[in-house]
């Protein structure tokens, strides 16, 4: 670790993401100073932190001099950005967003945090790989559950890989539930949850939730998480395997996603 990684900038969203990096650069003696999102972040990363300071979405010029106010020269993402807070209508966009907003083709979300990450280099910061702290949180090749894939969820599993990744070359979602060779559901901006809990929902029981990394995915920023939060979305709708891809999927607190896995018999399986 360089003398000018001593302090890294957090631009953190919802869910436990910024939580897991924040202890990682913690236990590196890494100092974290954290941009929160009002409506997203967690108010209690303030105890997991140097600093933390809250932002409206669009407010990149403030977050920008916030940054650079504090020593940050290098910055990641962790967490998502909940649609509602994309498109409320009462959201204020500074003049940096706006010109963002308009250079852009469209406002997929690789186009949006490509555009985010040219805007943080022309003020003199670096958007790293998000996982860079992270990798012993990567999944492990294999089945990771005591239960095994059936043959049909294997079926279903191959079958989803390749939606999945054709989704994924689209910018579309990560997301796919599958039951007998049938699409029930497909990511787009709702998230993962919400994506398990709808197709779950119109198979009944026994979906094959499948989650892979974009083809060019950028580790900088959208890295595919599963956590404990997902199996339980996964139990609720009767959901019977799990398969992401191994070394590009984070698992969030991994005994425990076992564990509840392991319990509601749901097989966990890490691809190539």
């Amino acid at each position: 670790m360089t003398e000018s990684m001593d302090t890294i900038g957090l631009i953190a969203g919802n869910g436990r993401f910024p939580f897991l990096f924040a202890r990682a650069a913690k236990d590196q003696n890494i100092r974290v100073v954290a941009a929160g999102i009002k409506g997203d972040t967690a108010w209690h990363l303030k105890f997991f932190v140097s600093k933390l300071r809250w932002f409206r979405v669009g407010q990149l010029t403030a977050v920008f001099q916030y940054f650079l106010s504090c020593g940050v020269r290098h910055v990641i993402m962790a967490g998502q950005v909940h649609p509602k807070n994309l498109f409320d209508d009462n959201i204020r966009l500074d003049g940096e967003f706006k010109d963002l907003f308009q250079a852009v083709k469209d406002r997929k979300a690789d186009t949006i945090f490509s555009a985010i990450a040219e805007k943080l280099h022309q003020h003199g910061l670096e958007l790293l790989d998000s996982t860079f702290l992270l990798k012993k949180y990567l999944a492990p090749q294999g089945t990771l559950t005591h239960r095994g894939p059936t043959l049909l969820e294997l079926d279903d599993i191959v079958f989803g890989k390749h939606i999945a990744k054709s989704m994924g070359g689209l910018d579309i979602g990560q997301t796919v539930v599958i039951k007998d060779k049938a699409i029930v559901a497909i990511e787009a901006m709702e998230g993962t949850d919400r994506c398990v809990v709808r197709g779950g929902g119109i198979a009944q029981q026994g979906a094959v939730v499948v989650k892979m990394s974009k083809p060019e995915q950028d580790f900088r920023f959208d890295v595919p998480v599963v956590g404990p939060r997902t199996i339980k979305h996964m139990t609720r709708v009767r959901a019977g395997c799990l398969a992401i891809e191994a070394g590009k999927t984070i698992i969030i607190d991994p005994l425990k996603t076992i564990s509840l896995a392991n319990k509601a018999s749901i097989c966990i399986i890490a691809t190539p």
